[in-house]
């Protein structure tokens, strides 16, 4: 039993159980009826998702690195993790944390975002606080 950690909309792996959307808006054009059978998710937790304010300042971050200053990009990027940190570090937050590492020990599920590069996205961080909460993660 694990919990992995996926890019949605991408095929799912086998035994990857429940996939969660940790996303602030569901994918554009998609029928609600077919995000789980077009591998998005099954249950949608805007919850685990970047404030907007927040999602603007990973954003610019990725903007830019594209333009070549990777010491001005790291900097945003290291703010927007210090952020979102704190976010996560109220009690709802806190809660959910606690409640996906525990059932990480008795089921298989799976987080996801839209993100393809999971090192500049907030699933790297959810990552680390579930590893920090005693989740089991998916090699």
């Amino acid at each position: 039993m694990s919990v992995q950690f996926v890019q949605l909309g991408t095929p799912r792996q086998e035994g990857e159980g429940l996939r969660i959307g940790t996303v602030r808006r569901p994918p554009r054009g998609v029928p609600k009826a077919e995000f789980a059978s077009r591998n998005y998710y099954d249950v949608w937790y805007p919850e685990l998702s970047p404030e907007p304010e927040l999602m603007h300042m990973a954003l610019q971050s990725h903007k830019i690195q594209a333009e070549g200053n990777a010491e001005e990009a790291a900097k945003l990027w290291a703010q927007f993790d210090k952020q979102f940190r704190k976010q996560l570090n109220q009690p709802s937050g806190k809660h959910t944390l606690e409640l996906l590492a525990a059932l990480s020990h008795g089921a298989n599920f799976s987080v996801g975002c839209y993100c393809e590069d999971e090192r500049r996205c907030h699933r790297s961080i959810l990552r680390s606080l579930l590893k920090e909460h005693g989740a089991l993660i998916a090699s």
